[in-house]
């Protein structure tokens, strides 16, 4: 693991007045706990995995191409994943960190009221090019902003209109809430999982903080979402036809053990054993999670007790893929 990063402060762009989409109402007879200043909290986290071929396999009406499906362990996964969202009560906003929203300078939170466009997946634009349009929770977007700079991060407000929203976001975001009826604040990935062989993560636990007390002071029910595949090497060349699931299967075994290790210490909790054991992951695999939305989430959520329930595990191009839930200490499990 490389050298602990340095926290720096900068001014925050504030802009012009802030701007907040109205949150849906709750379902009619579910017991929602009131809301209001300082009565925030985070009523649940997941592993959220953004693979384009899930999008490409279930054939929505905003992405372009059309598939004859594949990948249903994992997708099957996140149907379980959204019938317990909505078991749940219909949280005020959803909260993304993804990896391809890439920052090198600081931490940028989405702060367009209204982000819509076209998101094209640069590697399979031939299976990825959606049509998104939904709603930001600027407030609450604005306040994370400003907790993250008051605990020393370089944090920025993101307002250009004309900035195209990352496929890993989108795909994440589509997959736990297809109705798009939710609004949504974005982060970026200022630990970039590309240029670096790993990732310092300890800014990630500052600003996993940073949004759980924004989040408290808001008054939102927020659910988190860390947009994660785990284990990353990946076939070169695709089959024929990209949903032939005679040809997936995972890069190797060693890739697949090391998986598997991660999981099983998911599963067994306390969720604290993860922070050592997610660095080893990511040397061992050049595992996705080096960009830090995994330790974010966990971080906001103070680490839960807790062991996460793994929803679904699979593979997409041989990379390896778990949908997980992770509730607050002290909430009653949704199996």
């Amino acid at each position: 693991m490389g050298g602990r990063a340095q926290l720096r402060r900068a001014t925050v762009d504030t802009g012009g007045p802030s701007q907040r989409a109205p949150a849906a109402e709750p379902d009619a007879g579910r017991q929602v706990p009131p809301t209001g200043p300082g009565t925030g909290r985070i009523v649940a986290g997941y592993l959220a995995p953004h693979p384009p071929h899930l999008i490409y396999a279930e054939n929505p009406p905003q992405n372009e191409p059309r598939s004859t499906g594949g990948w249903d362990t994992l997708r099957w996964g996140y149907e379980e994943l959204r019938r317990r969202l909505s078991a749940g009560g219909r949280p005020d906003v959803l909260i993304i960190h993804a990896p391809h929203w890439i920052t090198m300078v600081g931490h940028h939170v989405n702060c367009v009221p209204h982000p819509r466009g076209l998101s094209v997946e640069p590697i399979f634009p031939h299976l990825f090019r959606y049509h998104y349009d939904f709603r930001t929770d600027v407030e609450l977007a604005e306040a994370i902003v400003e907790e993250a700079d008051a605990a020393g991060l370089v944090a920025n407000a993101m307002r250009d209109e004309r900035v195209r929203v990352d496929y890993a976001t989108i795909g994440a975001l589509h997959l736990v809430n297809p109705a798009w009826d939710i609004p949504v604040v974005s982060l970026s990935a200022n630990n970039n999982p590309y240029y670096y062989s790993s990732a310092s993560l300890d800014q990630m636990e500052v600003l996993g903080a940073a949004t759980r007390r924004a989040i408290e002071r808001s008054g939102r029910r927020a659910v988190l979402l860390a947009s994660n595949t785990l284990s990353h090497l990946h076939w070169d060349v695709e089959p024929e036809l990209p949903e032939d699931m005679a040809a997936e299967h995972p890069y190797n075994h060693h890739q697949y053990a090391w998986d598997m290790k991660l999981l099983d210490a998911i599963r067994s909790g306390p969720t604290s054993a993860l922070r050592p054991l997610i660095e080893d992951h990511i040397e061992a695999t050049y595992a996705e999670t080096k960009s830090g939305s995994l330790t974010w989430m966990l971080a906001a959520m103070g680490w839960p007790q807790a062991p996460g329930d793994v929803l679904a595990y699979g593979t997409v191009i041989g990379t390896g893929n778990a949908v997980v839930e992770w509730l607050p200490d002290g909430e009653v499990g949704r199996g």
